[in-house]
């Protein structure tokens, strides 16, 4: 494949074949050229009929991988993929219409860039009464900007780079089950490369509903910060990490007291004892891990 913007999109999936249908309809109908994309799936041992919800779609093609992890998935997409161009969503997301025109169109404008991030829009089963999780999934997580500007990388529910990027800084860490996308950005950001966000190149990700799902998420994310800190166990580190969890949370409380998305006093006191509890919940799994260890 000679063609410098042929672009491949890379979407690991384990089981989700619902929401993976939608996202594959959204990435059917982009205003991208279709002779010039093409969608890799890679079915990470799903029990789900993973292989006849992708032969519904045109641009689409399926692999696999045995080795769990969508790290691991998305290096075996990487091994099979055409593009020099790569863009990386998940099975939950449903990219806009011109998410591959945008995206391609941020990444080719911006000189010596490593990766672009894009925006990632989470949206409520009901809008007009999301749940108090709905509302901290929203405020916590997925926050690109945010990501870019703090932490020097981009979640690959929304990224793009080049072919070339991954010669250079090497694959994702297969290892790590969360926080790989951390990791390979510091990657690209230390080799030198420039890191964008892009606000016009989007996808839409239902927020999680549930304290279930909360918790789950915040257990694999602590997980995933600690697998790549593991090296540095020093006692004090660990010490000033678990003081600052639980810690009063008068940042995130100005933060509640001015979100718009959920209104009423009863409904700001359940989100801070929420914020509460998931401090408390990244603590405890932190000492777990470190004693663990």
């Amino acid at each position: 494949m000679n063609n410098v913007n042929f672009i491949s999109v890379i979407i690991p999936v384990y089981n989700d074949s619902e929401r993976l249908n939608k996202c594959l309809e959204a990435l059917e109908n982009q205003t991208y050229p279709k002779d010039l994309y093409e969608i890799v799936v890679v079915d990470n041992n799903s029990e789900e009929d993973i292989k006849s919800i992708v032969k519904q779609f045109n641009q689409t093609r399926i692999t696999h991988e045995s080795r769990r992890g969508s790290y691991a998935a998305r290096n075996k997409g990487i091994s099979i993929a055409k593009g020099k161009i790569f863009g990386f969503t998940d099975s939950d997301c449903i990219p806009a219409a011109d998410w591959i025109e945008k995206g391609v169109e941020k990444l080719m404008q911006t000189p010596n860039c490593g990766l672009v991030a894009g925006e990632v829009q989470l949206f409520f089963k009901n809008p007009e009464n999301p749940t108090v999780f709905e509302v901290y999934d929203k405020m916590n997580f997925l926050r690109q900007k945010h990501y870019i500007e703090r932490y020097q990388f981009g979640a690959t529910a929304n990224v793009f780079t080049f072919r070339d990027i991954f010669e250079d800084v090497g694959l994702f860490n297969s290892e790590l089950k969360s926080g790989g996308d951390s990791d390979w950005g510091k990657r690209v950001f230390a080799a030198g490369y420039k890191q964008v966000y892009a606000d016009n190149v989007v996808v839409a990700h239902p927020a999680r509903y549930s304290w279930k799902e909360i918790e789950k998420k915040t257990i694999r994310v602590t997980k995933g910060m600690y697998s790549q800190r593991k090296e540095q166990k020093y006692l004090i580190t660990f010490i000033l990490e678990i003081l600052r969890d639980i810690k009063s949370p008068f940042k995130e409380i100005n933060r509640i007291l001015n979100n718009t998305d959920y209104s009423g006093i009863l409904n700001k006191i359940k989100l801070i004892i929420l914020f509460i509890s998931i401090k408390h919940i990244k603590a405890q799994n932190k000492v777990k891990l470190y004693f663990e260890s």
